[in-house]
């Protein structure tokens, strides 16, 4: 409870006096010890604050008092402050004004009196660094630092006039392509930051600004203030975020910083809280509801960030009601009978692949997501699709563990029975039709199935809960057997083989492509060097490759091993073989990924037309 109370009183320090309970009244709901202890930090936080207030004295009565605090007219450096604009846990903002050697105003934040903790200290000179290190027109500039005659640190940024993009957006009545314009710039700021080592950790709404400078909207991207650095130092003295601390904005927070499982966090966060700030943008409000989230108690706010799916943006459209939906429509100057028409199809798709709770599938980078949506705007294919039914397989299994770790092996044994009841009917038809060698083949084949089926068989029946003391998930299991066949059947190189194969396309069905390549390509190259390159086996195990290459997002190794295999194809099947139809279709994928639209145009074209001769219509 310890680390709890010490994150809870870290972002309660953050909040504005006059929302501090309410915050304690969603967080510790039904834990009052907790909530207890965290008023206790709080209130020795604020005797500490008031011993530092009352022990200031004055020289005189034109005097400040002490310089821990400031106030209206004190000089800071070259600044005079003018005007108090914002304050948070462990600092104040001020707009100050320079005259000399230039005439200007700055934003000067400064840390509060009393918070000059080594932790605080390394923070505040964290964000400090992070902003120095940029320079981009969308993010706040740092013009200047140093020290209070005190010894409190201080910085001068370029002051930002201006308001939150979802409140800018609103009150321009701005439509759907004005907002994605916008929310490019975000994204370009945000990309900026991430080639210069730096994530962000807190992007909402409040920190993107819209100002307007002369005609023209701009967008600045403002409090660095939890960034952290992706490689090196931001200071010498390195920040050391405690182990499970709750760091970000729950609503925008990633499902790995939610997680607090040690779980490093990398650039793809920022991904997702940009297809948050998304989502606002497009539907007027997140996907989870901030009083929701915190009403729901701390565990299980977590629990539904990493777990529950939010609906896409245009169901979400579809179901606002009215006056929520005639001021959702009158702030995009639509009717409200079009406003579910706002979102089509593949901005859809954009916000989720942005969103995915698995961020390897979320976009690469903050210019990839742009990208995207400069594809969408342009009338062109994006590369957000839906899910494959593979991953919403996996998903399933993952949310459905111990149920699924039996019907697994059910499933197995099944396919084993019908392995077995397909065996009889080719052994019934080889009788009549086939005698001699046909006939060892089959009877070889039969063998090699009941072999593969029993060998599966014994792999998923393998985990014992009450053995291992956990329920042991498919893709465990399947690790286990891949490490356990590098020392299994090393005199069947053939059975081996194919069982390579076996685990390479049940890896590939539930999404897992990377694990699925490396025994991929162990049968490839064993039918290539015993069997050559037009065995049948050979070629399957090939097509089989370049999909997982093709799914891992190795571009260059599925365009090579397509080509590869359709050539293969049509040279051993002919043009017109349902085999080489597919290597075509396979190929015009990966030619399409590789940005060779004409290319995948011409022969999905070409697919098309040969399936509906050789396959009928249906």
């Amino acid at each position: 409870m310890e680390t709890q109370a010490q994150d809870l009183f870290t972002q309660a320090r953050e909040q504005d006096p006059g929302e501090r309970p309410g915050f304690l009244d969603a967080a510790c709901a039904g834990k009052p010890e907790l909530r207890h202890e965290v008023e206790r930090l709080l209130a020795d936080a604020e005797r500490a604050d008031s011993f530092f207030a009352d022990t200031l004295v004055t020289d005189g009565a034109d005097e400040p008092r002490s310089g821990l605090t400031e106030h209206e007219g004190d000089v800071i450096g070259p600044y005079t402050l003018r005007q108090q604009i914002g304050e948070g846990g462990f600092g104040t903002v001020w707009m100050a004004e320079q005259k000399e050697p230039i005439s200007r105003m700055v934003a000067l934040k400064v840390i509060k009196m009393g918070m000059d903790t080594k932790q605080v200290l390394a923070r505040f000179e964290a964000e400090r660094q992070a902003v120095a290190m940029m320079d981009h027109p969308n993010i706040a500039q740092v013009l200047d630092a140093g020290a209070t005659p005190t010894g409190r640190p201080w910085f001068a940024m370029e002051l930002v006039k201006g308001i939150p993009i979802t409140q800018f957006c609103d009150e321009k009545g701005l439509g759907t392509t004005e907002r994605l314009a916008l929310f490019g710039d975000v994204c370009a700021a945000i990309n900026h930051a991430h080639q210069k080592g730096i994530i962000h950790r807190d992007i909402k709404p409040n920190n993107v600004m819209v100002t307007v400078q002369g005609d023209k909207a701009v967008v600045k991207v403002i409090d660095f203030g939890i960034a952290k650095a992706t490689q090196g130092k931001l200071i010498d003295q390195t920040l050391f975020t405690r182990f499970e601390q709750f760091i970000g904005t729950p609503v925008y927070m990633s499902p790995e910083q939610a997680s607090l499982s040690g779980m490093d966090i990398d650039t793809r966060s920022d991904i997702y809280a940009l297809g948050i700030l998304l989502y606002e943008l497009l539907v007027g409000r997140p996907p989870f509801d901030a009083r929701t989230l915190m009403s729901a108690g701390y565990e299980e706010m977590r629990r539904i960030i990493r777990e529950e799916e939010p609906p896409k943006p245009s169901i979400r459209l579809s179901t606002v009601a009215g006056e929520e939906r005639a001021a959702l429509a009158r702030l995009r100057k639509v009717d409200p009978a079009k406003l579910s028409r706002l979102v089509a199809s593949d901005l859809d798709w954009i916000v989720m692949k942005a969103i995915d709770k698995d961020r390897t599938r979320r976009y690469e980078t903050a210019n990839a997501f742009a990208q995207d949506i400069v594809r969408f705007l342009a009338d062109e294919p994006v590369t957000a699709t839906p899910p494959s039914a593979g991953y919403k397989f996996r998903k399933f299994a993952r949310r459905h563990r111990g149920a699924f770790g039996v019907a697994a092996a059910m499933v197995i044994l099944l396919l084993a029975g019908i392995a077995a009841t397909t065996w009889q009917a080719v052994r019934a038809t080889a009788a009549e039709k086939l005698a001699g060698e046909r006939l060892m083949e089959s009877e070889a084949a039969r063998e090699d199935a009941e072999a593969i089926s029993t060998y599966m068989s014994e792999v998923f029946q393998s985990p014992d809960p009450t053995r291992d003391g956990r329920t042991i998930t498919v893709a465990e299991t399947l690790d286990k057997a891949a490490e356990k066949l590098e020392t299994d059947l090393t005199d069947q190189p053939e059975r081996r083989a194919q069982l390579r194969a076996t685990l390479g396309s049940t890896y590939s069905a539930l999404g897992l492509a990377r694990q699925a390549i490396p025994l991929q390509e162990k049968a490839r190259d064993h039918y290539f060097a015993t069997k050559g390159p037009e065995y049948p086996a050979t070629l399957g195990a090939m097509h089989n490759l370049a999909k997982s290459y093709f799914h891992a997002g190795r571009r260059d190794e599925a365009l090579e091993m397509g080509e590869e295999v359709l050539a293969l194809r049509r040279k051993v099947n002919g043009q017109e073989h349902p085999d080489t139809i597919l290597a075509m279709n396979t190929l015009a994928l990966s030619y399409d990924d590789a940005g060779r639209r004409d290319e995948a145009l011409q022969m999905q074209e070409e697919v098309l037309a040969l399936s509906r001769k050789v396959l009928g219509a249906e």
